[in-house]
């Protein structure tokens, strides 16, 4: 299967479980790894047959922009079914850094898989 991927997508949320997680948008750093079959895409070089990475990017960055999430585990699957129920899409892996987390680690993150069913 072939893949789109998506590197260091830079997104500011309200994420977290401490009051002033919920008072103040913290970055989180996201990866994607997008499978579909481009071969359409590259036979006719059009984008219609394409999965359109910057309109992804958009609708994440907006949606989680939008959103107020307690726990990383739920806004990754958020966004892991939000790209499926948009884009042409067989599967989604989603690896999402908190990077202000934990003072004394770089990050802290979670990767998640999920596939049309």
């Amino acid at each position: 299967m072939d893949k789109i991927i998506i590197r260091q997508l830079k997104v500011e949320a309200f994420i977290g479980i401490h009051d002033w997680e919920k008072q103040q948008r913290q970055p989180l750093l996201l990866d994607l790894d997008l499978s579909f079959d481009c071969s359409d895409a590259a036979a006719s070089d059009d984008i219609k047959d394409a999965l359109d990475y910057f309109t992804v990017c958009k609708q994440v960055t907006c949606f989680i922009y939008s959103s107020r999430f307690e726990l990383i585990e739920r806004l990754a699957e958020e966004v892991t079914q939000l790209i499926l129920h948009n884009f042409p899409c067989e599967e989604v892996k989603l690896t999402l850094l908190k990077p202000q987390a934990v003072g004394n680690a770089q990050a802290v993150g979670l990767t998640i898989s999920r596939s049309q069913q």
